[in-house]
C-alpha cells in the first residue's frame, strides 16, 4: 500500500504546474514598416536609375532617339528642267536616294558592313573595304532603291549616311536626244546641251536634318519648300518638239529607205533664227545612254564637217552678182558636159553647152560654177566664204562646236578653185551651212542661229553680205531650181511657193587621194521662196540605193514643209491649193499633243510594246521613269508629288477615259520612298 501511494506521488509530482495566459503581441507594426521600407528601398532604386539615365546615359540615348527619328542627308537642289519653245518638257527630274559613309565616324566597322551587305544585297567584304578606308567620305552605292535605303535609314548606323540626288528623265525618250545630251550618276552633264548648260542646270548642294516617322518616312508628302532654293535654273529651247517629231520621222524614212548610215535636219524660222527642229538619225534615247557606243553620243551636225557639193553655189553666184562679174542672163560655155582643166576632168550629170548664170544653178552645172569661180578668183570667193560663217564656228552653244575644213586662199590650185566653186575641196558642218542661208533668206544679212530662247535679249547687229537686190535675184533662181526640169522638183509642193537646192558631193577616198564611191547627198530649201520663213537642211551620209541629194534628201524637206506648215496653220485655206494633201503628210494637231508610241519609228528591240493608250493606264507601282514615258506617249508630262521613285497614286484614275481638253494640271502622280 505504501508503495501505491509512492508511485502515486511521484505522478502527482511530475506533472507540470499551470502557467498563467499572457496577452498576444501586436505584429502588424512591423509589417507596415517592412512594406515602407520596400517601398522606399523602391523608390530610391527608380530615383536613382533616373538619375543615372538623365544624368550619366542620357546623352547615348537622346542620340539613339535623334537617330530613329531624325536624319541628316546632303540634299542636293534639283536639277532645271529643259523645255521646248511651248514649256513641253523634254528632260526633268526625280529624286533618289544614294548611300555614303564617313569612316571617321563609323564606330563599329564590322557592324556597318554587316548592315550595309544584308540591305544593298554586296558582299560584306566589300562594304568592309568601303567603311574602313581612311577618308573623310566614300560612296557606297548610288541610286539605291526604296526598300534597300529604308533599311538603311532604320538601322542608324553612325557614319552611314543617305543623301537625296536625282534621277534625269527624258519623257520623250529620243526626240531630240543627241541634242539634249545627258548626264551622269552624279548628276552632271556629260554630252549636248546638259553639258554645255551644266552650271546653269545644276542645283546647289547643302546639308539639312529631316524629321521620320517610325517607318523612317519623311513627314511629308508634297514638295512644297524641300530645297526650293537650291534648285537649278530651267532653261527652254527655240526647239517645237512637233517639228522636231516631223524632222526625225521623215529623216528616219529617208535614211531607212535608202540604207544610209547618218542623217540630219535641221529647220530654222528665218525671222528670228531660231532653231525649230534639230534631227539625227540613227536615234539616240539618253534615258538608256549607257547601252550606246559613245561613237552613237556625237552631235554630227555641230561637230562634223562633211563636203557641201552644189548647196554652196548660189553662195558663189551671190558673190559674183555683188561684185559685178555676172548677171543672171550672163552666158557661160558649159563644154557638153566635160570639160579638162589641166590634168583634171570636171563633168556635169546631164551635157550642156551655153547656159545662162539662172541655168546654171537650175540644172547644177559644175562646168558653169567652176568658169564663174574662175573668174572671180579664190581671194574673193573665200572672203565671201569666211564671211559667211564658213571656217568659224556658228555659235550654236553645243560642246564640241566644229569649225569645218577650209584652207587659206594661198593654198589653192587653179584646180582646189575650181572644185571649191561646186562644193569639193572644203566641208562644212550642217550648222553653218543652215547659218549661211539664213543670211542669204535674211536679205543678204547674217543673223545668228538661236537654240535657246533669250527671250531676245541677245540680238546682236548682223554683217550685210549681199545687197538685197542680190539676195532677192538668187532666191528668185532657187525658186527654178525646184520647178519643171529643174534638178529640185522632187521638193516641190503644190500649193506652195517654195526654192532650194540639191547637193550630191563625192566623198573623200579613205585611202587618203582622190573620191571614192562614197557620197552626201543633201539639200537645203526654202519656203516660200522669194520671202522665206522656214529653211530646212537635210543631209544623209553614204545612201546606197541612191546617191543624188534630188532623189534622198528633197523628198525629206517637202514631208518637213507639208506637216509643219499644216500644224502651223500656214497652209492655203483651199484645199485645190494646197495640192490635196495626203492627211498623212498633214495630220490634225491641236495643242501640244505628240504622235503616240510607235510613231517615231523607234527600233523593237529598244523599245517595247506600248500601252494601250485609249484609256488613262495605271502606273500605280511602277517606277516614276516608266509611268512618265508612258504618260508622255500621249503627249503630256504628269505634274509630281512627293519624293521617291515608286508610284502610289495617279490621277485621274486609271481606266478613265481622256479628257477631251488636256492640260498638264488635270494629270498627277505622287510617288514616295517605298519601305
Amino acid at each position: 500500500m505504501l508503495k501505491s501511494r509512492t508511485a502515486a506521488n511521484k505522478k502527482l509530482k511530475r506533472q507540470p504546474k499551470a502557467v498563467p495566459a499572457s496577452p498576444p503581441k501586436d505584429r502588424s507594426g512591423i509589417r507596415l514598416v517592412s512594406v515602407a521600407a520596400v517601398f522606399a528601398l523602391l523608390w530610391a532604386g527608380l530615383w536613382a536609375r533616373a538619375w543615372y539615365v538623365q544624368l550619366i546615359d542620357g546623352p547615348r540615348l537622346a542620340a539613339m532617339a535623334s537617330r530613329q527619328h531624325h536624319a541628316t542627308e546632303l540634299v542636293t537642289g534639283q536639277r532645271g528642267d529643259i523645255l521646248d519653245r511651248n514649256g513641253l518638257v523634254l528632260a526633268r527630274s526625280a529624286d533618289f536616294k544614294s548611300v555614303f559613309v564617313r569612316p571617321v565616324e563609323v564606330a563599329d566597322r564590322r557592324e556597318a558592313a554587316r548592315m550595309l551587305a544584308n540591305a544593298l544585297g554586296r558582299t560584306y567584304a566589300e562594304m568592309l573595304t568601303k567603311v574602313s578606308r581612311r577618308s573623310s567620305f566614300v560612296w557606297v552605292a548610288r541610286e539605291v532603291d526604296d526598300k534597300a535605303a529604308a533599311r538603311i535609314r532604320r538601322a542608324g548606323v553612325p557614319g552611314v549616311y543617305l543623301t537625296t540626288e536625282y534621277s534625269r528623265l527624258y519623257p520623250y525618250r529620243q526626240l531630240a536626244g543627241r541634242l539634249l545630251g545627258f548626264v551622269g550618276t552624279d548628276d552632271k552633264g556629260l554630252e549636248g546641251l546638259e553639258l554645255a548648260f551644266d552650271e546653269y542646270l545644276t542645283g546647289q548642294s547643302t546639308r539639312q536634318v529631316v524629321q521620320r516617322d517610325a517607318a523612317g518616312r519623311r513627314l511629308y508628302m508634297d514638295g512644297a519648300g524641300f530645297a526650293e532654293g537650291l534648285k537649278g535654273k530651267t532653261l527652254r529651247l527655240t526647239l517645237d518638239a512637233q517639228i522636231q517629231f516631223f524632222a526625225e520621222d521623215a529623216l528616219a524614212a529617208a535614211v531607212r529607205r535608202y540604207e544610209g548610215a547618218w542623217g540630219g535636219c535641221l529647220v530654222v524660222d528665218v525671222p528670228t533664227g531660231d532653231i525649230l527642229a534639230w534631227a539625227e538619225y540613227p536615234p539616240f534615247n539618253p534615258n538608256a545612254y549607257k547601252g550606246y557606243a559613245p561613237s552613237m553620243w556625237r552631235n554630227r551636225l555641230a561637230m562634223d564637217a562633211l563636203e557641201p557639193g552644189s548647196t554652196v553655189k548660189p553662195f558663189l553666184i551671190a558673190a559674183a552678182m555683188e561684185d559685178g562679174l555676172v548677171q543672171p542672163d550672163s552666158l557661160f560655155f558649159c563644154e557638153n558636159g566635160r570639160w579638162k582643166l589641166h590634168d583634171v576632168t570636171i563633168r556635169d550629170t546631164k551635157r550642156h553647152q551655153w547656159l545662162t548664170v539662172d541655168k546654171v544653178l537650175r540644172y547644177s552645172s559644175n562646168i558653169g560654177m567652176a568658169k564663174i569661180g574662175l573668174e572671180m578668183g579664190a581671194a574673193r570667193y573665200y572672203d565671201y566664204l569666211d564671211r559667211l560663217g564658213f571656217g568659224r564656228r556658228p555659235d550654236v552653244p553645243l560642246p564640241g562646236e566644229g569649225r569645218g575644213i577650209i584652207r587659206s586662199p594661198g593654198e589653192w590650185r587653179e584646180v582646189d578653185l575650181a572644185a571649191a566653186s561646186f562644193g569639193q575641196g572644203f566641208a562644212v558642218t550642217g550648222a553653218q551651212l543652215a547659218k549661211a542661208y539664213l543670211a542669204l533668206a535674211n536679205g543678204g544679212v547674217t543673223r545668228p542661229l538661236r537654240l535657246v530662247d533669250d527671250g531676245g535679249q541677245n540680238q546682236p547687229r548682223g554683217e550685210r553680205i549681199f545687197s538685197e537686190q542680190t539676195s532677192a535675184a538668187v532666191l528668185a533662181m532657187l525658186r527654178e531650181v525646184v520647178e519643171g526640169d529643174g534638178t529640185g522638183r522632187h521638193a516641190d509642193i503644190a500649193g506652195l511657193d517654195v526654192g532650194g537646192k540639191t547637193g550630191t558631193a563625192q566623198k573623200a577616198s579613205r585611202s587618203g587621194s582622190g573620191y571614192g564611191d562614197e557620197y552626201v547627198a543633201s539639200f537645203v530649201g526654202l519656203v516660200p521662196a522669194l520671202n522665206p520663213r522656214h529653211i530646212v537642211v537635210v543631209t544623209v551620209d553614204n545612201p546606197r540605193k541612191s546617191h543624188y541629194g534630188s532623189v534622198v534628201a528633197a523628198p525629206v524637206f517637202k514631208s518637213v514643209v507639208s506637216r509643219t506648215w499644216a500644224y502651223l496653220g500656214l497652209l492655203p485655206e483651199s484645199p485645190a491649193d494646197a495640192g490635196g494633201l495626203a492627211s498623212a503628210d498633214a495630220p490634225e494637231v491641236s495643242g501640244r499633243v505628240m504622235p503616240v508610241a510607235g510613231s517615231f519609228g523607234r527600233p523593237s528591240a529598244v523599245v517595247a510594246a506600248a500601252d494601250d493608250l485609249t484609256v488613262v493606264p495605271d502606273v500605280v507601282g511602277r517606277s516614276l521613269r516608266s509611268a512618265v514615258e508612258v504618260f508622255a506617249r500621249k503627249g503630256l508630262i504628269p505634274e509630281i508629288k512627293g519624293h521617291g521613285g515608286t508610284v502610289v497614286r495617279q490621277q485621274p484614275a486609271a481606266g478613265s477615259p481622256w479628257p477631251d481638253n488636256i492640260t498638264e494640271s488635270q494629270y498627277v502622280l505622287w510617288v514616295m520612298e517605298q519601305s
